[in-house]
């Protein structure tokens, strides 16, 4: 997908066809600035060879419910990372190696982590922690999965459809945090790096359930009231 300077790549976090494709957009590409769905704090965990200790200070920042939901993501994310044999953020990694290797720039789009986990602790509703445990003895107690799909591939958009759909229904204030809110600050973001570079071919690297809504915001071009500056380096 393009869009003036900008080349949208769609990724699963956990898929082996992310990691072939950002290889692969890169050496066809040749981009000059490659933006990720990161912020600093999230990037340094990334590349960080130690695991992080959990400190009292942080859960009292972002609040419990957002602690334990960042907790439980990751997770999630890792034991389905075993199951396809790929690291959650691998296709991000690989990214950023490329690019030190290749002297492309990076630009960190995403929102802070932090007020994402505080905004979540804060919204979050007992209706929506009723349905999550609802859900979790559903998912114990039947075998068969409402939508299915290829966890080694990025879904389609019909199937990403259905699931951002069953997510704003069952948890709206958690779909406007994690969904909405952000790509407002992503679509600030990569709009302003678009107009501070305009010569540059930029490559956008996103989860693929944002893709559609950032592009929508970029080319609506509309003030933002959620503005982050980017980092380029």
């Amino acid at each position: 997908m393009r869009y003036k300077n900008l080349i949208f790549l769609g990724t699963s976090h956990i898929a082996k066809q992310s990691l072939n494709e950002v290889k692969k957009y890169i050496k066809e590409e040749t981009p000059e600035i490659i933006a990720l769905e990161l912020d600093k704090k999230r990037l340094n965990a990334l590349m960080s060879k130690t695991k992080r200790k959990i400190e009292l200070r942080s859960i009292m920042h972002i609040g419990l419910k957002g602690f334990l939901f960042s907790v439980l993501g990751a997770w999630v994310e890792r034991k389905l990372g075993k199951l396809v044999g790929v690291a959650p953020g691998s296709e991000m990694k690989q990214a950023i190696k490329i690019a030190k290797k290749e002297n492309i720039e990076i630009a960190l789009v995403d929102q802070d982590i932090e007020i994402t986990l505080k905004k979540f602790s804060s919204s979050i509703t007992w209706k929506e922690k009723m349905n999550f445990l609802a859900d979790i003895i559903k998912a114990l107690l039947t075998r068969k999965k409402e939508i299915e799909f290829d966890l080694t591939t990025v879904p389609d958009k019909k199937i990403i459809k259905k699931l951002t759909s069953k997510l704003k229904e069952r948890y709206p204030n958690v779909y406007k945090v994690l969904i909405e809110d952000r790509n407002f600050v992503i679509a600030n973001n990569i709009t302003r790096l678009m107009k501070s570079f305009p010569d540059k071919k930029i490559l956008v690297i996103l989860g693929a359930g944002h893709i559609d809504d950032v592009l929508e915001l970029i080319k609506s071009d509309e003030e933002h009231e959620i503005s982050y500056s980017f980092e380029v380096g």
